[in-house]
């Protein structure tokens, strides 16, 4: 298992922040990692310091001019990682990708035996891209926001991800639930864990990356969280996050 989609279709929950860190401390460990910005906010281009891609570059050139993949990446040499950016041209990509749920796991086949993982990171939706990204990922993770409404959200990404196993892609499954936000002095976030834990059981990840100050300012200064306060409680979650996500995929 190396293709992992980073999927919720709520914004705001910690998505794009989860798949920067992860995929800082997954290439930090020594493995090849390729981070695709699927999104065209391309929030985790500019988080990692890259400038959101042109129209006819980056992402959107791979799925709808055919580029090559190695050709539109960026390696980022100070964290070892491979990014291929976004910008707004995936938003005439999510048009033409309505008929074509398999392009991007296509156009990604010749690249993805050069990684160990190969992160995307999904719009806030479950548009024409992430269907893509659910009909290419071999798992999922899924960030969960602390709050009460987080809950019925994850229920119904849960309903899709069934439909797609049936119609698209038979080996899909959710690799696992991350709590994101979470301040244990509050009952809220205290609930929704216990709540989260008994309804979807192993499925939730260990590791709870709290509410952190360092981790929502990284992104202004276009580094991750490893880079920006390595000592950071929410750099330390993020490092323990990776390290469980490679036992899980061992073990799968």
């Amino acid at each position: 298992m190396k293709r992992l989609g980073i999927v919720n279709q709520k914004g705001g929950v910690g998505k794009t922040t989860t798949a920067v860190n992860l995929a800082t401390y997954l290439a930090l460990l020594d493995r090849r990692v390729l981070l695709v910005d699927l999104d065209p906010q391309a929030n985790a281009t500019s988080g990692l310091g890259v400038a959101p891609s042109p129209p006819d570059a980056g992402t959107a050139a791979v799925l709808l001019e055919g580029a090559e993949p190695a050709a539109e990446a960026v390696h980022l040499e100070s964290y070892g990682l491979d990014l291929l950016p976004a910008g707004e041209g995936l938003v005439a990509a999510a048009a033409e990708l309505l008929e074509d749920p398999f392009r991007l796991r296509a156009r990604l086949a010749g690249v993805e035996a050069g990684y160990d993982f190969v992160l995307f990171d999904a719009p806030p939706s479950l548009g024409p891209l992430t269907i893509n990204v659910l009909a290419a990922a071999e798992g999922l993770i899924v960030p969960l926001q602390t709050e009460y409404y987080a809950l019925e959200g994850i229920a119904r990404l849960v309903e899709t991800v069934e439909k797609v196993r049936g119609a698209l892609n038979p080996g899909l499954r959710i690799l696992g639930i991350v709590l994101t936000m979470y301040d244990g002095r509050t009952l809220l976030s205290q609930q929704v864990e216990q709540n989260a834990r008994e309804h979807f059981g192993d499925r939730v990840f260990w590791t709870v990356i709290p509410r952190n100050v360092r981790l929502s300012e990284a992104p202004s200064y276009g580094e991750p969280i490893a880079k920006y306060a390595p000592t950071s409680a929410g750099a330390q979650a993020y490092g323990r996050l990776a390290a469980e996500v490679m036992r899980r995929v061992e073990k799968a």
